[in-house]
């Protein structure tokens, strides 16, 4: 960069503090020894003027390191550094792209031929438009040389050797707003995002993957090569995916219905060899979990021995003979160790009850074929949710021996434990309360499946009943004849015979015997009572029940219900008896 000055010392020194290597008028540099790392030493990174266009902008000299401003002599004038002591000069925010400053404070006498003599070492100048009011508007071509002219605001300027007012000023030099400026840069920042676009797209296509090669169109001699491909294990993906792009377009007809039919049955072949591979990777991976928690549940022996070495440790008789720190050590161990080996606990846990509930997925899911009914069923229901809640209990009695001997071990342990024991202490009993919902859930769909058990054996026992009973109106027609004529004399029969005594228990037995025949599935004993005292309230209970159980062919006591719910019950079998006789 030339440029014309008296005092290349003093320009020298100002292009040293902006971090920039000076250049002589030969295009030499002035400092043959300038180091331009040195700007870098106030806070100011180096400018390279030999970068136009990239809008460097260093960032302003720090005010607790004022840059030392000198004197510069030019031609017509010379410029004066303002006192370092003062503030640096305000100046406005910097609009984007901006190539034009504002230069105040200009000498009544100065001239455009002055003004470009101080401001065209700063760079190339595009134009100057100069106000009749001492001041002017500088263009420059590059954004990095307004940098360079912001810097020479507050020098006072003196034409020549002059004093006189007219020819001194001081000069403040500011960004100024162009439309100029603005539209360039707009112009710049859409040719960027355009670049930016294209580079984008260049890398998308580069990270895209590659289109599928097209499938052949059907022939005879192309769907041979198919059925070919098919019977091959390794090649059957891609020649599956042919037959299936065929078959979408609409390649089969009649000419061509035998050759798909081939090809769906050879593909239909490899359903066997996918179930094997499928059986084949489960057995593996079976195999994989049985190997992992063996190997889990010998690691929890082992915690479990070590965390026994710990509380043996703890106990008294050898506590004492450890010093504070060993103890300290031996309690932090033991800590570590149990939340260790209650972590692998509870996954080999939920590891269990994982195969269990697989277990039951299995067994919910057997086919129909293998129940033979619907009552069986609910029993291996019933005995299943037994045996859950015995489990149950079990493991709640577990939890239930531990809590108390955490209790006991408390009152022996030290005071240091007693935070991890309280905290291990609250983990049980929420524990024993998830465990104690869970077995009252299972008590209630116990006691559910028990209900619907008994329903079914109702129903059972009333669909016996009713077949019974039909049988018995059958029979009962066929004998009406028979009856009519042993209802002429039916006192006399019942009096000769030594089973009724006197004609009242002759009406007894025929009103008993109209209820009982009306209710086929029988009544208690005080139902029947009950009704009879409606006829007659002197009637007891007992001389009913001794008058019925001395007619054995006439009535039947059976039981009916289950458990608590257990019944006797007469029955009318007056027919049965006709029928043996």
């Amino acid at each position: 960069m030339g440029l014309p000055m008296s005092d290349p010392t003093a320009w020298a020194t100002a292009m040293n503090n902006l971090g920039m290597a000076p250049m002589g008028m030969t295009g030499q540099p002035l400092l043959p020894d300038f180091d331009p790392a040195l700007g870098m030493m106030t806070g100011i990174p180096p400018i390279n003027p030999m970068m136009p266009g990239l809008g460097i902008v260093p960032p302003p000299i720090p005010p607790d390191m004022p840059a030392v401003k000198e004197i510069i002599h030019c031609k017509s004038c010379t410029l004066f550094p303002p006192n370092p002591h003062l503030p640096p000069p305000a100046t406005r925010e910097r609009p984007p792209g901006c190539k034009t400053v504002f230069v105040g404070g200009l000498p009544e006498n100065g001239t455009e031929q002055i003004i470009m003599e101080v401001f065209e070492q700063c760079g190339e100048v595009i134009a100057i438009r100069k106000s009749k009011k001492n001041f002017c508007h500088i263009r420059f071509a590059e954004e990095f040389m307004v940098d360079k002219a912001l810097y020479l605001s507050g020098y006072r300027i003196r034409l020549g050797s002059s004093t006189d007012k007219k020819d001194t000023g001081r000069l403040h030099v500011d960004f100024a707003q162009a439309r100029d400026d603005l539209y360039e840069w707009e112009c710049k920042q859409r040719m960027l995002a355009r670049e930016e676009r294209h580079r984008r797209r260049l890398q998308e296509e580069r990270f895209r993957p590659p289109s599928p090669p097209p499938v052949v169109h059907y022939s005879d001699h192309e769907c041979s090569i198919v059925a070919e491909k098919l019977k091959d294990d390794t090649k059957f993906l891609e020649a599956i995916q042919t037959l299936l792009t065929w078959i979408e377009r609409g390649e089969v007809n009649r000419r061509t219905a035998n050759n798909f039919y081939s090809m769906i049955q050879s593909a239909n072949s490899h359903i066997r060899r996918l179930v094997n591979e499928k059986a084949a990777h489960e057995k593996e991976m079976e195999e994989a979990k049985e190997k992992f928690k063996l190997a889990l549940s010998g690691i929890l022996v082992q915690f479990e021995q070590i965390v026994a070495v710990y509380h043996s440790a703890s106990k008294q008789k050898a506590w004492d003979h450890f010093t504070k720190a060993q103890r300290k050590n031996i309690s932090v161990w033991c800590k570590q160790a149990e939340e260790i080996r209650n972590i692998h606990n509870d996954e080999l846990m939920g590891i269990r009850r994982e195969e269990e509930m697989e277990m039951s997925d299995e067994e919910i899911e057997d086919p129909p074929e293998m129940k033979e009914t619907e009552e069986s069923a609910l029993v291996s229901q019933v005995e299943a949710l037994k045996e859950e809640n015995d489990s149950l209990r079990w493991q709640l009695d577990a939890y239930r021996n531990e809590v108390e001997l955490l209790k006991q071990e408390q009152g022996k342990a030290s005071r240091d434990e007693d935070t991890s024991k309280e905290q291990r202490m609250k983990f049980l009993q929420q524990a024993l309360q998830g465990m104690q919902k869970h077995l009252l859930k299972v008590q209630e769909e116990y006691k559910k499946r028990e209900a619907e058990l008994e329903k079914v054996k109702e129903d059972k026992l009333k669909m016996e009943s009713l077949l019974e009973n039909l049988k018995e109106q059958e029979s009962s027609t066929s004998r009406v004849c028979a009856c009519s004529q042993e209802k002429e004399c039916p006192a006399e029969k019942t009096l000769s015979s030594g089973l009724v005594k006197s004609e009242r228990e002759v009406l007894l037995v025929g009103i008993i015997s109209t209820f009982l025949h009306v209710h086929p599935f029988g009544a208690s004993i005080e139902y029947i009572c009950s009704y009879l005292q409606r006829l007659d309230s002197k009637i007891c209970t007992a001389e009913v029940e001794v008058l019925m159980t001395r007619l054995q062919n006439t009535f039947r006591q059976e039981l009916s219900g289950v458990g608590a719910s257990l019944e006797k019950r007469w029955k009318f079998c007056g027919f049965d008896g006709l029928k043996m006789t």
